[in-house]
């Protein structure tokens, strides 16, 4: 139990009914989980207002209503507190209900566009072989150290990281690494915490369903980064347009990373194959299982990180060098047949022109390059032709699919695709609603030699369709069908 006062701090408070000394049990945002003397915050979501269920909230317990409007009609003997902002008043709760274990670890957020799962996950694998406790909240999972959590969203909601930083603390954890979206930040989940370090990755088309604008997508990053304080490093890539934009107003120690520009921690590309980069890192060569020039920025990124947070440069080299790919990114195994096959979650434009560019120059061009993608239904319909258009200008061949089509008819998801490809490329395009249907057709179109890329969900292990999710394997389900085409 907590008293009322006390997790109230931080938070914008507009007016007060009732009493904030009264003791409460726990926080929750969701009516349907409320309990007796627990705290009731109303949010006004993209698809629900939490105000509606306020009453419930009280009928099933609740002894305090946390709002942005206060309801015409007050309970007797219920705390109501109005807020400026109920995101934010939830975030600053959170972290004082669980006693600020942010404070008690060194924790460091990740945003851009592309390469956030990948660089939390590697930073989480380099410091567990360094011999470190260290937690990971990221979009495959959460990891408490050595327990895994399954992850539900990019950014977790406040209470939800919080919980786990609690969890963190109680084990040990010295190191977390934190995916940070624009989704997150913007609804206030990052606040109330105490980052070590920020990392910026890139920017570019996505989430426009949800931020309207370019410029407010930006934007939201940006104010990660301003929210950084002075005993925090943040560090950008400056081969990014808005690399200098994420340090314009921050209070932390800046630092920066590229392959193009000068930059405090440089890399340069000496050999990009199946099997690995080759790359000279500032001064010395590194050789890594990592693939493509995407990932030359992941590794940029993440020995920069490591050599801030305090491991020595020539361990980070040496643990690097050891480091797994992680699971959905440029996945990829050869067949008995020679078939390569690639898994990669790009879902954005950019991602899947890097993933494309990345096979196409390691690669000889005496096999066909066959591209499986799909675009998720009740997403941001604008970079549905721009997909298409990089998928069949980039290939030999394409099968557009479905993707997590949600509540969308997926035929017209692909119908929309179709209007990106370019009319000399149409020859090479196919569509097949069916995503089982349209994997085993590139298999059995593939020959020896030739390459397979499955693009859009990469690690996921379902298919969203009409409110129902249903197991769906990109990788296992490939393996399969080239397991059957080999009998």
């Amino acid at each position: 139990m907590r008293i009322l006062k006390d997790i109230l701090y931080k938070v914008t408070i507009n007016a007060v009914v009732g009493s904030t000394g009264i003791s409460v049990n726990k926080i929750e945002f969701d009516s349907r989980k409320i309990e007796i003397n627990d705290v009731f915050v109303a949010i006004s979501g993209t698809l629900t207002d939490g105000h509606k269920f306020i009453e419930k909230a009280i009928k099933d317990g609740a002894n305090t209503v946390v709002c942005e409007t206060l309801p015409e009609k007050l309970i007797d003997g219920v705390t109501y507190i109005e807020v400026e902002n109920s995101n934010q008043a939830l975030a600053y709760m959170a972290a004082n209900f669980y006693e600020h274990p942010s404070e008690n670890l060194k924790l460091v957020g990740v945003t851009g566009t592309n390469g956030k799962t990948t660089v939390t996950s590697l930073l989480y694998q380099l410091f567990k072989k360094a011999g470190y406790k260290v937690g990971l909240l990221s979009t495959v999972k959460i990891m408490v150290d050595n327990t895994t959590y399954k992850a539900t969203h990019t950014t977790p909601d406040s209470l939800t990281i919080n919980k786990y930083l609690e969890l963190m603390n109680d084990e040990g954890v010295e190191f977390c690494f934190m995916e940070a979206s624009s989704h997150g930040i913007h609804q206030s989940r990052t606040e109330g915490l105490k980052f070590t370090g920020g990392i910026f990755t890139n920017l570019s088309h996505d989430h426009l369903d949800y931020h309207e604008t370019f410029a407010e997508y930006r934007d939201v990053k940006k104010s990660f980064f301003d929210g950084l304080p002075k005993d925090a490093f943040a560090f950008s890539n400056m081969d990014d347009k808005n690399g200098l934009v994420m340090l314009q107003n921050t209070l932390a120690k800046k630092y920066t990373y590229a392959l193009k520009n000068y930059a405090d921690f440089r890399a340069q590309i000496l050999e990009n194959e199946f099997s690995g980069l080759l790359l000279k890192l500032n001064e010395s060569e590194l050789w890594t299982r990592l693939i493509g020039s995407f990932n030359a920025y992941n590794v940029l990124a993440i020995y920069g990180a490591a050599e801030l947070l305090g491991l020595e440069k020539d361990e980070i080299l040496r643990l690097i060098s050891e480091l797994e790919n992680v699971s959905g990114r440029f996945q990829y195994f050869i067949s008995e047949e020679k078939i390569t096959t690639i898994v990669d979650y790009a879902h954005t434009p950019d991602a899947l022109k890097n993933v494309l560019e990345t096979i196409n120059s390691i690669r000889t061009k005496n096999e066909e390059l066959i591209t499986v993608v799909g675009c998720g239904g009740d997403r941001d319909k604008t970079k549905r032709p721009k997909m298409a258009h990089i998928a069949s200008a980039l290939s030999n061949k394409v099968i557009f699919t479905s993707d997590n089509p949600r509540s969308e008819n997926p035929e017209t998801i692909i119908e929309d695709m179709e209007k990106g490809v370019e009319p000399q490329n149409f020859k090479k395009t196919l569509s097949i609603t069916n995503r089982r249907q349209a994997i085993k057709t590139a298999c059995q179109m593939a020959e020896a030699k030739d390459i397979i890329l499955i693009a859009g969900k990469g690690h996921e292990t379902y298919q969203e369709i009409k409110g129902e999710r249903f197991d769906f394997d990109d990788y296992r389900i490939v393996q399969d069908f080239l397991k059957q085409l080999q009998k």
